[in-house]
């Protein structure tokens, strides 16, 4: 079954990015296919490498990078939600004139379109909030 994720939860405040990483893990596993993940809203938050939980907490952001690496799967951060957060690659920290950067691959942002898309392209959408 191929499934597409949107995760709107932030990382830490509640339990819906560690659920949908936990679920990308286990589908992945068991050989089912994740065709893109979609952060959106909070979940936005997963995507900034600025992360420093303490070390016995699951480090979201560098679990979904490795996952991401193993699997190639498509991490997309909502550009609009993240803009509005504070959350930039480094070609939009450069066309905002801002000194610094917090996301990078494998994360990449784009529109709402990739979501559609996610949504046209996969057997199932399912939403961790």
């Amino acid at each position: 079954m191929k499934f597409s994720l949107l995760v709107l939860a932030s990382p830490y405040s509640q339990q819906g990015g560690l659920s949908a990483l936990k679920f990308a893990q286990t589908c992945l596993k068991d050989g089912h296919e994740i065709y893109r993940v979609f952060f959106y809203h909070e979940g936005i938050q997963n995507g900034s490498f600025l992360q420093s939980p303490q070390q016995d907490e699951v480090n979201l952001h560098t679990q979904w990078t490795i996952l991401a690496e193993q699997y190639s799967l498509d991490l997309v951060i909502c550009i609009a939600a993240a803009l509005k957060r504070g959350l930039l690659n480094e070609s939009e920290a450069k066309r905002y004139n801002k000194p610094q950067h917090n996301l990078t691959a494998p994360f990449e942002i784009s529109g709402l379109g990739q979501l559609l898309d996610a949504q046209i392209n996969s057997d199932q959408l399912i939403t961790f909030g």
